[in-house]
């Protein structure tokens, strides 16, 4: 049987997703803010640890995707390649070393989750948007002084988060939250009733290829919103660090295994 992911067949034409490693080129809105570091803490299972500095410091990250395999067929066929997210990051540490780490994530597309799955991140469904950048600014705002994003994030037919950001000046990267390799728990439940985890490991990835455009920041509100069904908002807006705005190139290919869990 074929496919890097299910549904495995004898050709693997439908596979979810083809092998790595997937390219990526895209818009990154980022407002970093702080909140309860007991609140962060509740989210790392061990053995993380939260971050020595700033360890109540979060992300809040909208990005809107075209992604590809290394035929790139995906990219003749629009579809297959585009989609949105919005992902929430935190930093922890594991023996003595810090990283970063998606503790929310909502996706629009199925292969997006699928992707999830394999890296780690805890992808659901949801609906996000942002205010795309153009260079004729009649109905569209520019990357520069002035220009103003907006940004939203559903799921389950709540509105979770909205955020404005308005760009002041450049700088020279979008945020520290999000700037170390992440440490991610991949779980497989068990399949008996009450039976204990059948696959449990901590891993670590980043980018194998990175390519940046120049890095805006600016002054940035962000409100978020209860949901029945969503925590998000348990992570209070206490104090906005500030907002930044970058297109991207990110190439992943792997990761590697720091502890088996189970």
């Amino acid at each position: 049987m074929k496919g890097f992911f299910y549904p495995r067949t004898a050709t693997g034409e439908a596979s979810l997703i083809p092998s790595p490693p997937w390219y990526y080129s895209g818009d990154l809105l980022t407002v970093e803010y702080r909140t309860d570091p007991a609140r962060v803490a509740d989210l790392l299972p061990a053995p993380l640890s939260l971050a020595p500095d700033d360890p109540g410091a979060v992300a809040l990250i909208w990005a809107d995707w075209q992604s590809c395999s290394s035929g790139r067929e995906e990219l003749l066929d629009p579809v297959r390649s585009q989609y949105k997210e919005a992902f929430v990051v935190v930093r922890c540490a594991y023996r003595g070393e810090v990283f970063s780490r998606c503790v929310y994530i909502w996706v629009d597309k199925d292969f997006a989750v699928a992707r999830g799955i394999h890296q780690g991140y805890p992808k659901k469904l949801g609906s996000m948007w942002q205010t795309r950048p153009h260079p004729f600014g009649q109905a569209a705002p520019q990357i520069g002084p002035g220009g103003t994003f907006g940004a939203t994030l559903a799921a389950g037919d709540r509105r979770l988060a909205e955020a404005v950001l308005t760009l002041r000046e450049p700088c020279d990267g979008n945020g520290f939250v999000n700037a170390h390799p992440m440490a991610h728990h991949r779980v497989l439940p068990g399949i008996g009733r009450g039976a204990p985890d059948a696959f449990a490991e901590l891993i670590s990835s980043g980018a194998a290829g990175f390519e940046g455009g120049p890095a805006w920041r600016g002054d940035a509100d962000l409100r978020l919103h209860e949901s029945p069904t969503e925590e998000l908002a348990r992570l209070t807006v206490d104090e906005v660090i500030g907002g930044y705005y970058r297109q991207v190139g990110v190439v992943w290919n792997g990761g590697s295994t720091l502890e088996r869990l189970a």
